[in-house]
């Protein structure tokens, strides 16, 4: 995406990963067990795409399953320590920057992908049905894609509707740094995938987020 086609919103997003970026890396070593659960019960894939990728280490969990993968980010700083996490563990990714919105990669050609903790940092509903709609376009007909969201339903928020907020980050030193969320009520989550070109296999709430199996809509 042209910076002159970026959003200030979208360009604040990016640069706030940027600044946090290494001591973000350092707090995310493992796997999510939902995305463990939703990986191995998948059947290997030519191409798999970590789409949100941060530091890579869903990367490193589909680069077991799946003979290509794709780890997309719009933080450069997240994709630097990506590349630092492939290269100490030994797996192999091709690390893209690029906006959820706007992929490079072609229609129908991703058989497995994970799309978490990154949706509900879009800062506006279009761009998040949009990116809804990016995951659809690169999905193959028989592709299957885990999307996570925070939600309403974590113990921290007492809401029953979606909203936006910030939310801190601390640095070593003390430092606190905003981070834009919009936070997901469950019948929101599934209203904007309902709204995008993707649709429900499995739906659930667990450790206070939205998680879906989704496959691109029939056409």
């Amino acid at each position: 995406m042209d910076e002159a086609e970026d959003p200030v919103e979208r360009r604040e997003v990016r640069a706030t990963y940027d600044y946090i970026a290494d001591h973000f890396a350092q707090t995310r070593e493992y796997a999510w067990p939902e995305v463990e659960s939703f990986v191995q019960d998948a059947p290997q894939a030519a191409t798999a795409l970590d789409l949100g990728c941060g530091n890579g280490r869903h990367a490193e969990l589909l680069a077991g399953h799946a003979d290509r993968v794709v780890a997309a980010d719009a933080s450069r700083g997240l994709l630097d320590t990506a590349r630092e996490r492939a290269a100490e563990r030994g797996f192999d990714a091709d690390l893209v920057q690029a906006d959820a919105a706007r992929l490079p990669l072609r229609d129908s050609t991703v058989e497995l992908a994970v799309y978490v903790a990154t949706l509900h940092h879009l800062p506006s509903r279009a761009a998040r049905v949009g990116s809804l709609d990016e995951l659809a376009r690169v999905l193959a007909p028989e592709g299957r894609a885990l999307v996570s969201a925070w939600s309403t339903a974590h113990d921290r928020f007492d809401r029953e509707k979606g909203f936006d907020t910030e939310v801190e980050w601390t640095l070593p030193g003390g430092e606190t740094v905003e981070r834009f969320y919009h936070i997901y009520s469950p019948d929101e989550f599934e209203d904007d995938v309902a709204a995008s070109g993707l649709e429900l296999i499995d739906f659930e709430v667990s450790s206070g987020n939205c998680y879906g199996v989704v496959r691109p809509v029939s056409e």
